[in-house]
């Protein structure tokens, strides 16, 4: 036998407000080191030819370089040997850790 709980129905909507996680413990603030592209990726031996990469969103922390572009996410694929972050605006390579030594990027 199945039992229904009925709730009562306010006519205000209740809006719970939109919290988004703070980044004020020094151990969870990260740092980005960058890396040497051909470190990242395996290119063919025709380098005239573009690289194609699958980029995961963007993510909140911008290029230390550019300081105005947002950073993507690129996981390892086919080409691919590390997961990293990426700005499409001076293609710059950055692998990101917390302050504890603790990568990032892991799954």
């Amino acid at each position: 036998m199945s039992q229904h709980l009925l709730e009562s129905i306010s006519s205000k909507p209740t809006v719970a407000p939109l919290e988004r996680p703070q980044r004020h413990n020094p151990e969870q603030a990260l740092v980005l080191s960058a890396l040497a592209p051909e470190s990242v990726v395996d290119h063919l031996d025709d380098d005239a030819e573009p690289v194609e990469l699958i980029t995961f969103g963007t993510v909140r922390e911008c290029c230390p370089g550019c300081q105005h572009t947002h950073l993507r996410l690129v996981l390892r694929q086919r080409r691919v040997r590390l997961a990293h972050l990426f700005c499409t605006q001076c293609h710059g390579c950055f692998d990101a850790h917390y302050t504890n030594g603790q990568s990032a990027l892991t799954i």
